[in-house]
């Protein structure tokens, strides 16, 4: 016989954590990042990247619970995460008009670098975010695997409309200007981390 109560205790720990997650990821960073880049690179590896990157980022959290941020310094995390957002910043603001065909030529013959590129900015900068911790807090009060299922649901969804809102931006902009927008954004980001550092 089936134990009802068991399901309705999943669901409601799963849509608890759906709900939870994807209001705390609304214009949060990793939202951003992926309109970020989806508004420069073709949208399939951003979106694949950043899938990957919460799928293993909620996988530690609800294996490991709240210590999971204990094994590494959150100075550490900071400043890879502030390196890497100025890098990008960086390169987005150099980019010029006469660069745009052999940049536009790169992005498509580098899609799996995309992927990588954007699961380590995406792993960093969510590695022990205030979101992670609440999957992690969750996972030791609730059943583990819709928690899971729930957190990865919901960021899915914001990552999906992140690289929606990228794709608009780029049918509608010019690119220069995406770059632009795009640099100051990642120039931005990786202030607030570089905050975190000291």
């Amino acid at each position: 016989m089936i134990d009802t109560t068991m399901i309705s205790t999943d669901g409601g720990a799963m849509t608890a954590t759906f709900a939870l997650v994807a209001l705390a990821e609304m214009g949060d960073k990793s939202q951003l990042v992926c309109m970020a880049l989806a508004a420069r690179h073709r949208h399939w590896p951003v979106l694949f990247g950043a899938l990957a990157a919460f799928l293993l980022l909620n996988t530690l959290a609800v294996l490991f619970g709240a210590a999971l941020t204990q094994w590494i310094p959150d100075q550490w995390l900071a400043a890879a995460v502030a390196v890497l957002f100025a890098t990008f910043g960086i390169v987005a603001l150099r980019t010029t008009e006469d660069e745009e065909e052999s940049d536009e030529k790169m992005v498509q013959r580098s899609g799996h670098s995309i992927l990588v590129a954007t699961f380590l900015l995406l792993f960093l900068a969510e590695m022990g975010d205030k979101t992670q911790l609440a999957v992690a807090g969750m996972a030791t009060t609730l059943a583990p695997l819709p928690v899971w299922i729930g957190a990865n649901l919901a960021m899915a969804l914001t990552a999906a409309l992140g690289v929606f809102v990228g794709c608009r931006l780029l049918t509608r902009l010019p690119i220069v200007l995406v770059h632009r927008i795009s640099g100051a954004l990642f120039l931005v980001l990786a202030a607030v981390a570089a905050t975190q550092v000291f």
